[in-house]
C-alpha cells in the first residue's frame, strides 16, 4: 500500500487561502497547491519513479480544502529513490522565494486576494528570476539548480520564458 505524506498547501511562512474566509476559495487554494508543486520541483527536482506529488482532498466541517502530498508506492524496485526524495521534500518550503518564486496570490491587509496569477505565468516568472545572465552565469548558486529543474519539468514554460527574452 502506498504511503502518502501531506506537505501543506503553500510554503509554511506564506499567507494562503483560508477555508470559509477567502472568496473563490477552491480556485485560489488549488492554484496555490499547483504553484507549490512547481516550487517543490524547482527546489528538489521531479519525483523519481515510484513517487509522485499529488493533490490531496481534505474534507472539513467548513468545506473541502486541498494540499500537496507526496505519494510513495511500495514497489521494491523504486522504493529506495522514492524514500530518499520523500526525506528531502517532507519538510516542504518556508517561503516562495526559496524556490525562486514570487507568490501566486497577493493578499491585502484584509486577507482578500488582490492579485491572482495564472500557473503558467507563475512558472515563467520563476524561470525569468532564476535565469543565467548574458555571460551564462547565474546570479546565485542555487539559481542554476532551480532553473534547471523547472526547465526540465516545464519545457513549454521554459520556451515561453526564452521567447520573452528575445529582442523584438
Amino acid at each position: 500500500m502506498p504511503c502518502v505524506i501531506d506537505i501543506g498547501g503553500a510554503p509554511a511562512s506564506e499567507p494562503c487561502a483560508q477555508l470559509g474566509q477567502t472568496p473563490d476559495f477552491e480556485r485560489i487554494n488549488k492554484l496555490e497547491v499547483a504553484a507549490y508543486r512547481a516550487a517543490i520541483i524547482a527546489q528538489y527536482g521531479s519525483p523519481p519513479a515510484g513517487c509522485a506529488l499529488v493533490e490531496l482532498r481534505n474534507p472539513h466541517d467548513f468545506g473541502t480544502y486541498f494540499t500537496l502530498g507526496v505519494r510513495v508506492d511500495d514497489d521494491d524496485a523504486s522504493i529506495g529513490a522514492a524514500a530518499d526524495y520523500l526525506n528531502v521534500v517532507e519538510e516542504g518550503l518556508g517561503t516562495w522565494l526559496e524556490a525562486g518564486f514570487s507568490p501566486p496570490v497577493t493578499y491585502g491587509e484584509d486577507g482578500e486576494p488582490k492579485d491572482v496569477r495564472k500557473l503558467q505565468d507563475i512558472i515563467i516568472s520563476a524561470l525569468l528570476i532564476t535565469r543565467p545572465g548574458r555571460d551564462g552565469r547565474f546570479a546565485l548558486a542555487d539559481f542554476q539548480k532551480l532553473h534547471g529543474n523547472l526547465t526540465s519539468a516545464y519545457p513549454a514554460e521554459a520556451c515561453a520564458a526564452l521567447e520573452l527574452l528575445r529582442p523584438s
